[in-house]
């Protein structure tokens, strides 16, 4: 019988490919635990700087879905970044229950991969393209590439088109919210409710998968 491989991690790929949200999403429901009872997603990054804006417009695009259920720290109203990091992270933390946090952020790469997506396991270390230390933050980073480094980042970052940083955003928002989606539906296969099911197979396939 023949089977799919599973995608490995670290993974990459370019938000302009083919089908890029269903091979997101796939990716984040093999590698993300979304049972955890305390999963995380914090969006790092500022609305005052358009190349460090991939995080606040990914936590603002899954604000808005009423059908994403886990907690969401970043946001372009209320955005994570280097002068709360610290306090915030302090604060999650004071838990009863460890969280396990998706780290999500904007950084420089060079120039073959910028507008890739890029995820892999272990911490982000925010701020560091502009020599900043901040605490690292997440069990699993996901990392937009949304400019070339290597020389005056923090300028860099500041002429980088909105748009990459939008798009990017856009998919990768989309591609968390089809991997909800496919959970639930999921959960509710082994459950054999089968009036749910139809309706969540309703909801999964008016999506945009592109």
């Amino acid at each position: 019988m023949n089977t799919i491989p599973k995608l490995l991690l670290p993974y990459s790929l370019h938000h302009e490919s083919k089908n890029i949200v269903w091979q997101l999403s796939t990716l984040f429901l093999e590698h993300i635990p979304f049972h955890h009872e305390r999963l995380i997603f914090c969006c790092i990054g500022s609305d005052r700087c358009t190349g460090d804006t991939l995080g606040p417009l990914t936590g603002s695009f899954l604000k808005k879905s009423v059908s994403f259920p886990y907690e969401i720290v970043g946001s372009l109203d209320n955005p994570l970044h280097a002068l709360n990091l610290d306090t915030t992270m302090q604060q999650l933390h004071n838990h009863t229950i460890k969280p396990f946090i998706i780290a999500i952020d904007a950084c420089l790469g060079s120039e073959q991969n910028v507008g890739h997506i890029s995820v892999q396991n272990g911490p982000i270390f925010p701020g560091k393209a502009v020599k900043k230390q901040l605490p690292p933050i997440g069990d699993i980073s996901i990392k937009g590439i949304v400019n070339v480094g290597g020389f005056m980042e923090m300028l860099v970052l500041q002429n980088t088109r909105l748009h990459i940083s939008y798009a990017m955003a856009e998919k990768l928002s989309r591609a968390l919210l089809l991997a909800a989606h496919r959970y639930s539906l999921k959960n509710i296969e082994d459950s054999n409710h089968n009036t749910n099911n139809d309706e969540t197979w309703q909801q999964v396939s008016s999506l945009d998968l592109s």
